[in-house]
């Protein structure tokens, strides 16, 4: 799977520009960064509750006697 390239990201500028013109580029170009910014707090939260979890479990065990 290949990255995109400078012609490709231009192209696809091109054709938001053309679908939505130029007054509401600023407008979806806030909305992208604030579904990013959700969507980055969204995993970590996931993350730090497994974090979380795991360090519990982890406690729990050492408690435990083995064998």
């Amino acid at each position: 799977m290949g990255s995109i390239g400078g012609q490709e990201l231009f192209l696809i500028l091109l054709i938001v520009l053309i679908f939505f013109g130029a007054k509401k580029l600023p407008e979806l170009a806030r909305g992208l960064g604030q579904g990013i910014r959700e969507f980055r707090k969204a995993a970590k939260d996931v993350q730090d509750e497994v974090e979380k979890e795991t360090k519990k479990l982890d406690e729990k065990d050492n408690g435990k006697p083995q064998g």
